[in-house]
């Protein structure tokens, strides 16, 4: 019994053994094959990586802050809304754009027209151009971009082809007029341009990629400073429509507060020697009304110079932690790390393909 319990435990270590060797025995028998497997995707990856166009990538990473200013208007104007009979909006404390919002900012269609009209340099030329032009008349894809987009993507092309003219003519009778152009190179700021966000630090990192050094630094800087302008736009959207709101009945108090000035001085003028009771009487009111036409303007004045500088110190600003500099190196995969993907590759379907065709039409491992 014991030995037959030694040889059944034995047997496995000679099963492994032998299967090993069978595989070795295997691969090399058909090390033809897989050579000529590997040397086929070296080929591809040879192809690949002399089509693939270079690409560098600039980011810059900021951190948005916000003063602690109270956004409300002051009790001041309060009381003044009572005696001059005007109803002035209280504005709320208006909650800070979180960044985790940013990525809708840049996503809408305001924002993308804009980048795609900022400006970015061309090697080439002594000018800058748009973004959209560079891609319209400069820009030449790979042949690998033109096999991709002409095999994998025909289908979308027809579709889009075929689907652009009712969007257009929705966007144009409805909202705003989105082209096929337009659609085109939103598309494809989708690809060139990422945001990132940390929500434990709170910093917000763009990321720009195109052709060209200078491009990349110059695509990234434009959208950090079309995103900070949005963001004070939204932020202070609130506290400007009460300033203006302020600003347009100082204007109508500064109005009266004149009129009510001239017929004072008038009034006064053609009565400088009556001392009826009747004209002591019309003094004393056009006094009153001169008081408190004043008082109401000299407040509101008080009041637009205060909510301006509630503006300016509420107006949120981008804390640069990183900025944008001209890359050095590439960002897109070396030729090399190309190659090497694609031996690998190679070998490895080389190597699995000899299996499957030995297990299915040989049945020789097993």
């Amino acid at each position: 019994m014991k030995k037959i319990d030694s040889e059944k435990r034995e047997q496995p270590i000679y099963n492994d053994e032998f299967d090993l060797l069978n595989i070795l025995k295997i691969i090399w028998s058909e090390r033809i094959n897989i050579i000529k497997t590997f040397l086929v995707f070296l080929g591809l990856g040879l192809f690949v990586a002399l089509t693939s166009n270079t690409e560098y990538s600039s980011n810059i990473v900021v951190k948005p802050i916000l003063s602690d200013a109270d956004s409300k208007l002051g009790g001041g104007l309060s009381g003044l809304a009572a005696v001059a009979g005007i109803s002035v909006p209280i504005a709320d404390n208006s909650a800070e754009i979180h960044p985790i919002l940013y990525p809708k900012i840049i996503e809408s269609y305001s924002f993308q027209k804009e980048l795609i009209e900022s400006l970015v340099s061309v090697e080439d030329l002594k000018e800058k151009i748009s973004f959209e032009r560079y891609y319209e008349e400069f820009y030449k894809p790979s042949i690998l971009e033109l096999i991709k987009q002409y095999s994998i993507g025909l289908p979308k092309i027809i579709i889009e082809y075929f689907s652009a003219p009712e969007m257009n003519l929705i966007s144009e009778i409805e909202f705003n007029r989105v082209s096929s152009n337009d659609y085109k190179m939103m598309r494809l700021l989708e690809e060139q341009l990422t945001v990132s966000i940390d929500e434990d630090q709170g910093f917000v990192e763009l990321t720009a990629t195109m052709p060209e050094k200078v491009q990349a630094t110059q695509l990234v800087i434009n959208a950090h400073n079309i995103l900070q302008r949005k963001v004070i736009e939204h932020k202070l959207k609130k506290a400007k429509e009460d300033l203006g709101f302020i600003e347009e009945r100082y204007e109508e108090k500064k109005i009266l507060f004149e009129q009510s000035q001239k017929n004072l001085a008038k009034y006064r003028d053609a009565n400088k020697n009556v001392n009826t009771a009747t004209a002591l009487t019309e003094i004393e009111r056009l006094e009153s009304e001169y008081d408190l036409a004043f008082s109401v303007y000299s407040e509101l004045a008080k009041q637009v110079e205060s909510q301006k500088i509630k503006v300016m110190k509420n107006t949120p600003v981008f804390v640069v932690l990183k900025e944008a500099v001209v890359p050095l190196k590439k960002s897109s995969t070396s030729r090399l790390s190309i190659l090497l993907i694609w031996g690998i590759l190679g070998v490895f379907i080389g190597i699995s393909n000899t299996f499957i065709r030995d297990y299915v039409y040989n049945g020789k491992y097993k």
